[in-house]
């Protein structure tokens, strides 16, 4: 009998130990440590980076979130149709944590598409009169939508038509602009400075440091994936990128021989640290150098496309699919160098 006991016992241990590891594994914050499957076929994964700072990825686009005390920091918001799905990998994310701030690197609308009801799922840290005040719509016992970051360039990008592409929503638009070349605020025990990067990859680019985690956030001027985007027709320019990327590398300490150290997140692709960024820096500017040079022999367009001045790369980078494209690539930095 006394055996008997035993093993029962035993039985119970195991079964409460399993019941253990399934209530943890069931935590939103275990869950946010593996990739979830939203319903529209994009699969958001959820990975630290460094101190407060964790990355949200789904189809090769990066959505950084700072998390504390005084709740979140959401760095750009995917594109329109990724709203909730990327809202319930935030919420798993922070748990009970609201949403503060929102800041955009560019006008990109794959950046700032969700805007809108990422925000407006969000609050302020702001009471009294001010609190209706803030040019949002503000419900009566209803706090008004987080504060939305940006450049002023991206405010005037956002708030006029392109093209056959709309204004975006009011709700969308950047409530907290700057037009100096740094923008500094303190949230959650960090300090964080957003770096404007003149002509890059738009006319309103920013750079995201987070100083105590030791993390930036690059926007769309650096990606693991692709050449950088460059929206000629929106103020954006090769030798933009180029400033901007010499910018990040000063920014970044390497751990050792340009290696470890801070953490980069470019807005396509993988973290990376500072190595990358100068190896992405090289190649663009050589070529950067090669299409100049042949545009000064008085090389057409589709003769500087038909001799290839990105080959050594194009494993790598290129693309003939897609929103951006090899030969996309190549026409913009000709455009801009001939600028």
């Amino acid at each position: 009998m006394a055996v008997s006991n035993g093993r029962e016992c035993g039985r119970v241990t195991r079964l409460a130990a399993v019941l253990a590891l399934l209530a943890i594994a069931a935590t939103p914050a275990a869950q946010s440590a593996r990739p979830t499957e939203a319903s529209a076929g994009h699969t958001f994964e959820t990975l630290p980076v460094r101190g407060q700072v964790s990355l949200i990825s789904a189809r090769n686009l990066n959505v950084v979130v700072q998390s504390g005390a005084q709740g979140l920091l959401v760095v750009d918001t995917m594109a329109s149709g990724m709203t909730e799905q990327l809202l319930a990998a935030i919420r798993a994310l922070g748990g009970s944590r609201a949403i503060r701030y929102v800041i955009n690197t560019h006008a990109d609308p794959e950046f700032v598409g969700g805007n809108l009801g990422i925000a407006a799922a969000g609050a302020q840290l702001v009471a009294g009169n001010f609190a209706g005040q803030v040019g949002q719509r503000a419900v009566e016992g209803v706090v008004p939508q987080a504060f939305v970051i940006a450049h002023e360039n991206v405010l005037r990008s956002m708030s006029a038509p392109a093209g056959t592409r709309p204004a975006a929503p009011f709700g969308a638009w950047p409530t907290d602009t700057f037009f100096q070349n740094e923008k500094t605020m303190y949230f959650n025990g960090e300090g964080i400075q957003l770096v404007h990067v003149p002509a890059a990859s738009t006319d309103g680019d920013v750079l995201v440091f987070f100083r105590s985690s030791d993390v930036i956030v690059a926007g769309d001027i650096y990606s693991t994936v692709a050449y950088p985007r460059i929206d000629v027709q929106h103020g954006g320019s090769v030798t933009g990128v180029i400033e901007g990327l010499n910018r990040l590398i000063d920014l970044a300490i390497s751990e050792q021989f340009t290696e470890g150290g801070t953490r980069i997140v470019p807005g396509r692709g993988r973290i990376s640290d500072e190595f990358d960024v100068v190896e992405y820096r090289d190649m663009v500017t050589i070529v950067r150098d090669r299409i100049s040079a042949m545009t000064a022999k008085g090389m057409t367009l589709d003769q500087i496309k038909a001799a290839r001045p990105t080959l050594d790369w194009e494993p790598r980078y290129g693309s003939t699919t897609g929103s951006w494209t090899t030969a996309m690539f190549v026409e913009a930095v000709y455009r801009s160098v001939r600028k």
